[in-house]
């Protein structure tokens, strides 16, 4: 941030305020939830599919294709200057291609549950809601605190966190999901990885390595015949988890955080 009220996003673009009638087109889930809960509902004009929260509010927002499969004539009709994208969840292809119409493409990239300032600050400045951004900041801090407070009476478990079958896949440890999880005392597997986001066979140690594995809801939606599956063939103790809690940045990262928090104090 700076002085004139600039903010510069994850790509290193220096965004200037807004003014006074941004039209802000969200191709990020939790980000177009952050937008609602800024109080800046009203200036957003397109969203994805995926984009479902907050549930009744979002519905009167057009929707413009998936995050990865994005309809730019539909984006173009809707007639955004700033459009909101991430790393992750947009293809580099299609960000390019907007950038033809939209004058401001704001590129967000956390990579761990703090950056969650940064990003309500960063939306703060640029659309006008300063103060809603520090409300934010203040119940986000509360709720990490009492998070790593509830870790730290707890022994550290190692986890296994799928997020995909048929390959089965997991996280790293330099994505958003693990950052989130180890402030709950919870380390994932496999320690090292050649890709942020690895396949792994029936064979890897992380199987056996594990103390718990934890089923995500989302992107692939395991069930309670998932869990009971694998809880059969591993010997493992195995848990349903809202991939909500863990994945998603924004304001729900407060919601999710203290989520964390109650599933750790069960045991």
């Amino acid at each position: 941030m700076s002085g004139s009220g600039e903010a510069a996003d994850w790509a290193g673009a220096v965004h200037a305020p807004a003014g006074a009638a941004p039209r802000i087109a969200s191709l990020v889930p939790s980000l177009t939830e952050l937008l609602f809960a800024l109080g800046l509902g009203g200036r957003v004009v397109a969203r994805t599919g995926f984009c479902v929260h907050p549930r009744d509010a979002v519905r009167r927002v057009p929707k413009v294709g998936g995050t990865k499969d994005v309809d730019l004539d539909a984006l173009r009709h809707a007639r955004p200057t700033h459009l909101v994208v991430n790393v992750d969840e947009n293809r580099r292809e299609t960000v390019d291609a907007a950038r033809a119409f939209v004058p401001h493409v704001i590129v967000t990239h956390p990579l761990a549950p703090e950056d969650n300032r940064r990003l309500y600050a960063l939306f703060g400045a640029l659309f006008g809601a300063r103060t809603e951004a520090a409300a934010l900041v203040a119940r986000f801090d509360d709720a990490l605190r009492a998070l790593e407070t509830t870790a730290a009476a707890l022994r550290r478990e190692r986890v296994l966190y799928l997020v995909w079958r048929a390959p089965w896949m997991t996280v790293a440890r330099d994505t958003y999901v693990s950052a989130t999880l180890a402030r709950a005392g919870l380390d994932t597997l496999p320690a090292r990885a050649a890709s942020r986001y690895p396949a792994i066979g029936d064979d890897d140690p992380a199987w056996r390595d594990a103390d718990r594995i934890l089923l995500s809801s989302e992107p692939y939606a395991f069930r309670q015949r998932d869990r009971t599956a694998l809880a059969a063939s591993t010997g493992k103790r195995v848990d349903l988890v809202d991939g909500e809690w863990t994945s998603w940045y924004g304001s729900r990262a407060i919601e999710g955080l203290r989520a964390l928090a109650q599933y750790r104090t069960r045991g």
